[in-house]
């Protein structure tokens, strides 16, 4: 065979590996109760389905670069909700979910034509799977490191943040936000900062790499990746957006017009209602919070440690064993959560515990955890 095998050269898909502790916990007399994914339960706001329901009819192809309306709501959130300043129309840009954009973002870069070390892609050593899977695709050098001086004498073309953080739920600081981003500058590459989570914060006050206080209104290199899966349940709708540095939106905008790359009419029209409707999202937030409240305790109470999980929709928890004998203890108890080693290396003692389940179920994890 003449042609590369693409799904070769990445690693099995994670959630592939638990059939035999997913067929444990579904042989739980009162059903499974799956805390291994942070999908969305709850309904979808009316405003929400109301705006795509309207928008329904539109025959057209749908604008790469996003409608009018959808580009101001984009800033106006930002600033309103993050405080985030100084966006204009050419600097934001809507994609199709946020894995999307992470999966191909080193390739619309342009990275993977070299094989120097220069081709280099930094990610969290805890850390998001996809970030991975996207340098894989580009064909490029990954690295994982936690500390910028791990790094060295290298100059990466891409590095990735991630605060809040998925899997751990830890907060980076301003100053390590700061320190990142005068590094990089200084060695003129990208950095991209994954805040799906930033408006899900419990013990903390995240801030985005595109606030004032982190780069001093200069958004030069920066990519913010923003999702809607999380704070308005919209994973189902594949509904995202990207902004920063308008040359590099730009670059992105340009090849994705080729690639087809559009976000639904329909799609962007909800968007544009989630965006401008905070109560809802306040609403979200305030059920994962109950959520949060009740089984975090009996988490710790069942003898894990939880750590960090100070923001995000998960519980980061070690009892300093193996993370799939922990992961078998739970489905033995027909609850499945999720192998930390998914996250890198420094996870195979940790489990991720996800706040993503109805209330009834998670009443039930904390009934079976007594």
């Amino acid at each position: 065979m003449s042609r590369r095998v693409v799904s070769a050269t990445l690693p099995e898909f994670p959630w592939d590996t638990l059939a035999d502790v997913t067929a444990r916990a579904r042989a739980h007399p009162d059903g499974i109760v799956d805390l291994s994914v942070g999908t969305p339960v709850d309904p979808v706001a009316e405003v929400v389905q109301n705006a795509l329901t309207a928008a329904a009819p539109a025959p057209g192809y749908p604008a790469t670069a996003g409608t009018a309306d959808l580009r101001r709501a984009m800033i106006d959130a930002l600033g309103r909700r993050y405080g985030v300043t100084g966006l204009t129309e050419a600097a934001v840009l809507p994609v199709i979910g946020t894995k999307e954009l992470i999966a191909w973002l080193p390739t619309l870069l342009g990275l993977g034509r070299r094989s120097d070390a220069e081709d280099t892609v930094v990610v969290p050593e805890l850390a998001y799977p996809t970030y991975d899977v996207g340098a894989r695709l580009a064909g490029t050098r990954v690295v994982a490191a936690d500390s910028l001086t791990q790094l060295g004498p290298q100059r990466p073309a891409l590095v990735y943040v991630n605060s809040p953080s998925n899997p751990t739920g830890r907060i980076l600081g301003v100053e390590h936000l700061r320190k990142v981003v005068t590094w990089a500058r200084e060695r003129d590459v990208v950095v991209a900062s994954d805040e799906c989570y930033l408006g899900l914060a419990w013990d903390g006050e995240p801030v985005s790499v595109l606030h004032p206080s982190v780069c001093d209104g200069d958004h030069t290199g920066l990519l913010a990746v923003h999702s809607l899966s999380k704070t308005s349940s919209l994973a189902g709708y594949r509904a995202g957006f990207v902004a920063g540095d308008a040359g590099l939106v730009g670059e992105l905008l340009a090849v994705r017009k080729h690639a087809g790359m559009m976000v639904p009419t329909p799609i962007q029209s909800a968007m544009v209602a989630a965006l401008d409707d905070d109560a809802h999202e306040r609403e979200q937030r305030e059920r994962y919070a109950r959520r949060r409240a009740e089984l975090l305790p009996a988490v710790q109470r069942a003898g894990f440690t939880v750590e960090h999980s100070e923001a995000g929709l998960y519980l980061w928890a070690t009892r300093g064993e193996p993370c799939r004998d922990t992961v078998a203890w739970f489905a033995e108890r027909g609850i499945l959560v999720a192998p930390g080693e998914f996250y890198g290396a420094r996870g195979a003692r940790h489990v991720r515990i996800a706040l993503t389940a109805t209330d009834e179920r998670i009443a039930a994890a904390v009934a079976r955890l007594a």
